[in-house]
């Protein structure tokens, strides 16, 4: 049996009538579990007050996102060694740039929202999902009522992590981005519309923090980048069909 570290917890309260504070906790753990493993013995045998959300355990729900010692983490794949060493301190907090509802638990309903607005499905059939093919059903399969989840598990660790959303609210942020980009854009559609205004990928500072935290490899700031792309030589096109058409 592996030894057992002793680390504490600071976890971030707030709400039912309390002033942000944090609250410490001591505890010892095996440095192989994970940092939800930890939140979860705090709130069943420390304090059952404590709020937080998660779901599958297993990176496929996104529920879990929180700030861990200062960094978006999903922290049900988060092993407590890789964040933290023995008699060491792991700082929780609630993600960013979300309005906040109580403790671990953010409002993320606003992101939800832009991204049902720019079309990016939470599933997709397999015969038009983006992946190789060889992962796809061989031979003449019937894959029209298959389905796969799609890559971004709108965590909002990106969003979280993006030094713009601090300051411009309105920005549509990596995440909704990302789902223009892979839901595409055409001339004259509410998506093109989207990417290109001020709050769209001419507000993306390129900073990338979003694609450093993103625990499945979406690459919001490529996507991002490869979206002004697009949207410029819409832009272009569009420059010279008007010059036809005069």
């Amino acid at each position: 049996m592996k030894p057992l570290w002793k680390i504490t917890l600071y976890i971030y309260r707030t709400g039912q009538g309390m002033p942000p504070h944090f609250d410490r906790f001591e505890m010892d753990v095996n440095p192989d579990e994970y940092v939800l493993d930890a939140i979860e013995r705090v709130g069943a045998f420390h304090d059952r007050t404590l709020i937080f959300r998660h779901a599958c355990h297993h990176s496929a729900c996104g529920a879990c996102g929180m700030r861990v010692n200062g960094v978006e983490k999903l922290t049900c794949i988060t092993p407590i060694r890789q964040v933290t060493h023995d008699g060491g301190n792991l700082k929780i907090e609630p993600l960013r740039n979300f309005p906040q509802v109580a403790d671990l638990v953010v409002d993320m309903g606003e992101l939800y929202r832009e991204m049902e607005a720019a079309h990016y499905p939470q599933v997709t059939p397999v015969a038009a999902a983006p992946v190789g093919e060889g992962i796809r059903p061989a031979g003449n399969e019937n894959t029209a009522d298959q389905f796969r989840l799609n890559d971004c598990i709108e965590c909002g660790c990106c969003v979280s992590a993006c030094p713009i959303e601090l300051t411009q609210p309105k920005y549509h942020g990596p995440a909704v981005l990302a789902g223009i980009q892979f839901s595409g854009v055409k001339q004259e559609t509410d998506n093109l519309k989207m990417a290109d205004s001020a709050d769209g990928v001419w507000r993306c500072h390129s900073a990338f923090e979003c694609s450093a935290v993103c625990p499945s490899n979406v690459e919001p700031g490529w996507r991002i980048m490869d979206l002004r792309r697009q949207v410029f030589s819409k832009r272009i096109a569009g420059l010279f069909s008007s010059k036809e058409r005069t």
